[in-house]
């Protein structure tokens, strides 16, 4: 919404018979989301049959060994492909707020690690220079960004028809975001219980659930692609 136009104004009578009717949606959209909820929960489990070693900050870790004693482990990919020399501005905005979450997730049996494929030196040292804390460890020399579809190859890329999000049509990068849940059972066995791609993790990008709220909203409709304005930061201008 440019800065000069606006909705009409209203007397606060006018505006709260509006907010009452805009709210009835509201509602139904929650319940629509409860419900889509309920059946991403039904959705059958693929057995985890490959094994991957990932680089940590404590050594070699598998994958089972990922959940740290829990019995549900969610997985954010991040962009770091093995030659970036830092991260993905838009998964570091996501990035900024996770360290908050993880007491709270592993509180429900959850426990969340982040993914890339750079080697773990240069996760160390962007993570560092980003002051995060979390769990970040590297798929570098294992097919784990392959087979779940957010690393391409480069002939992958370079045609133009890469699988993801579900499709062939492709991805502007070589390295993708997502998110994967995945489960244990009793006998130690894990299970891949759904992935999101797209606009599907949007709301690990918290800022835009604040602009959503906003009368100017996103405000990206003069930028030459959305997201085009994030940076690290640690890059923003001191007077923005």
């Amino acid at each position: 919404m440019a800065t000069n136009t606006h909705p009409r104004t209203a007397s606060r009578e006018e505006w709260l018979l509006a907010r009452k009717k805009l709210l009835v949606k509201e509602k139904e959209l929650t319940r629509q989301r409860d419900a889509l909820a309920e059946e991403r929960r039904a959705l059958p489990w693929v057995k985890v049959e490959k094994e991957y070693t990932f680089t940590s900050r404590q050594g070699e870790k598998s994958l089972p060994e990922l959940f740290a004693g829990r019995r549900q482990l969610l997985v954010y990919h991040f962009m770091f492909g093995p030659e970036w020399e830092e991260g993905c501005p838009t998964c570091s905005m996501a990035a900024d707020h996770f360290d908050g979450s993880i007491v709270h997730l592993a509180n429900r049996d959850v426990t969340f690690v982040v993914v890339s494929r750079a080697p773990l030196e240069r996760l160390q040292a962007f993570q560092k220079r980003m002051g995060w804390n979390f769990e970040w460890v590297s798929s570098n020399g294992n097919d784990f960004n392959f087979d779940y579809h957010v690393s391409f190859t480069k002939d992958e890329f370079a045609s133009g028809s890469a699988y993801y999000n579900y499709n062939n049509k492709g991805f502007p990068a070589d390295e993708a975001p997502g998110l994967t849940a995945f489960i244990k059972n009793d006998a130690g066995e894990v299970f891949h219980t759904y992935s999101t791609f797209g606009r599907g993790p949007e709301h690990v990008l918290v800022p835009y659930s604040y602009l959503d709220l906003m009368p100017k909203g996103r405000d990206e409709s003069g930028l030459p692609r959305p997201m085009a304005w994030i940076r690290h930061h640690d890059r923003y201008g001191a007077n923005p």
